[in-house]
């Protein structure tokens, strides 16, 4: 069904907000930032505010288990700032036991646990751009984790399904499964072993995370699933303040975190696509940008499948990666007409993961983007039972080649996929956004800018338009790409557009398994300084101003 004021389709009306702007994936999140910007905390508290409430309300995808990343817009030094608050494996891993007993790291158990980076980057951000207190922040969601919610529909289909997998793990029934099976939409679902954690953190501060008792619950946790974690490990980690990396896109600037996350595949894919003209073709369902767009991923997943890896530890060419001359030898390989036959790299398979994305914005010009994941459904299946939540599975990602430049290594990152976005034009602050959903996540991030760029939809109808998603190709941790591999579409593409990619050559079909990312978003109007903002029509999200 259509909006009733324009011809393309688009599930709700912007919203707008002069003083803040708050989108996330679950509305009681959202109302928890923008109550914290009411109350005069900045962008950043409201951020944090935001992120603990998701923790509580989708546990499947996010969590004080998980790792962070950001962009930030600062008004007052009028650029870009990022931090990377991801955590290393430990430095008393057995590489030649995990490589004796896995030929690929597990999915879930201690083992694939790595370092949370989460609440320390939480303490980052708000050390640097927060303003109320922590109880402040956190007391929407320590009363709800203590009276109850009631869950939201998507995140229950989500929760039942994860459930399935985990719910033989030690403590995940005692906390995530009350009377034994996941909650229902609608049903209230209470943690209060999570309040006790927020209370902990909120009065203490937020370093206690890593060394206190719940430092002690969580290395008793890991080592009890045969991982490794160390005090020393917890008490050691700091996030790093780093350069956010860009490419223009015609007139605009695109800004993303390089490795150890798969930023530069955007950057990668947008160079690729700048060679070609998409104002003559006839919008996001044109098969002939769709196809284009397909080739453009596969030849820069190659890329992202060989060197993307923590550059501290491997030299990394990043300038050339995102350099225009490469792209412009890339763009040459694709026929507009047939498929285009790829030799890998090396050794691929497609990975999922679960993540959530969110954007906050403040009176100030203070803007955030920003993610925070446990990777897999409630990550590792390790649960802190003390304390109400979940440990990330991100060290699934490392490689066991020991040729690899993402082999697993003590004290190191493993390839990220969670990114945040921005957009800025002659140093001006335009668009904060994100997509989640592991693989889709550069895929959604430049089908978001082409559709804004390009085609000029609006920030709402960018997110709304149907996806395509290619898997299959060559991936971090070492394995090979499957042939052409494989391309799915929402059943809202044409079937015109389906079919005519089918004759070029692409193994595609349509799909409801609802892997096509979540989107965020918040727009700056560069005169009137209004904001709008948009959500995602695939999630429980809202987006809402003030």
């Amino acid at each position: 069904m259509q909006r009733p004021y324009t011809k393309i389709f688009s599930s709700r009306s912007v919203a707008f907000g002069r003083n803040g702007m708050v989108a996330t994936s679950e509305p009681l999140a959202t109302s928890a930032g923008i109550n914290v910007l009411k109350k005069g905390g900045t962008a950043i508290d409201a951020a944090i505010a935001a992120n603990a409430m998701l923790g509580l309300v989708e546990p499947c995808s996010c969590g004080v288990g998980g790792d962070l990343f950001a962009i930030i817009w600062n008004p007052k030094s009028k650029k870009l700032e990022a931090i990377n608050a991801s955590g290393p494996s430990s430095n008393s891993i057995d590489i030649d036991r995990i490589t004796k007993e896995n030929k690929i790291l597990p999915q879930r158990g201690g083992i694939t646990v790595t370092v949370p980076g989460c609440v320390k980057g939480w303490e980052y951000l708000h050390k640097k751009f927060g303003k109320l207190d922590l109880k402040e922040i956190f007391k929407p969601s320590i009363n709800y984790a203590l009276d109850g919610f009631p869950v939201s529909e998507t995140i229950a289909k989500q929760w039942a399904l994860e459930s399935n997998v985990l719910k033989t793990y030690p403590s995940f029934a005692n906390i995530y499964l009350p009377n034994g099976s996941p909650p229902k939409a609608g049903a209230i679902y209470r943690n209060e072993n999570l309040a006790k954690l927020y209370q902990v953190i909120s009065s203490e501060g937020l370093n206690v995370f890593y060394d206190s008792d719940i430092s002690k619950e969580i290395i008793k946790s890991v080592q009890k699933l045969n991982g490794y974690m160390t005090d020393d490990d917890l008490s050691g980690f700091s996030p790093d303040w780093i350069e956010p990396v860009s490419t223009k896109y015609r007139d605009y600037d695109v800004w993303e975190i390089g490795p150890n996350n798969q930023g530069l595949t955007v950057l990668q894919m947008l160079n690729i696509l700048e060679f070609f003209d998409f104002h003559k073709f006839d919008g996001p369902s044109d098969p002939r940008y769709l196809h284009i767009l397909i080739e453009a991923k596969r030849l820069a997943f190659e890329d992202r499948a060989k060197y993307y890896s923590d550059p501290k530890f491997n030299d990394l060419p990043i300038e050339h990666l995102i350099s225009k001359g490469y792209a412009e030898d890339l763009a040459k390989k694709i026929n507009p007409s047939q498929v285009l036959k790829i030799d890998p790299h090396f050794p691929d398979i497609n990975h999922g993961g679960d993540t959530v994305y969110l954007t906050v914005a403040d009176s100030d010009g203070l803007m955030v983007s920003l993610i925070q994941s446990n990777y897999r459904g409630f990550g590792s299946g390790v649960i802190v039972e003390k304390y109400g939540f979940g440990l990330q599975s991100r060290g699934e990602l490392f490689s066991l080649n020991k040729n690899h430049a993402n082999r697993i290594e003590k004290a190191k990152r493993p390839f990220h996929t969670i990114i945040p976005g921005f957009l800025t034009k002659g140093n001006v602050p335009l668009f904060s956004f994100g997509v989640m959903g592991a693989d889709m996540q550069p895929q959604g991030h430049t089908q978001i800018l082409v559709n804004l760029i390009d085609f000029g939809l609006n920030i709402q109808q960018c997110g709304d338009m149907p996806r395509v998603r290619h898997e299959g190709s060559s991936n971090p941790k070492g394995e090979f790409s499957i042939s052409y591999g494989k391309s799915f579409s929402e059943y809202s593409l044409p079937k015109e557009s389906l079919d005519y990619l089918l004759k070029l050559g692409h193994n595609i079909e349509y799909s409801n398994d609802g892997l096509f990312g979540g989107y965020q978003s918040i727009w700056r109007d560069p005169d009137s300084l209004v904001y709008s903002g948009a959500s995602e029509s695939r999630k429980d999200g809202l987006a809402l101003g003030y």
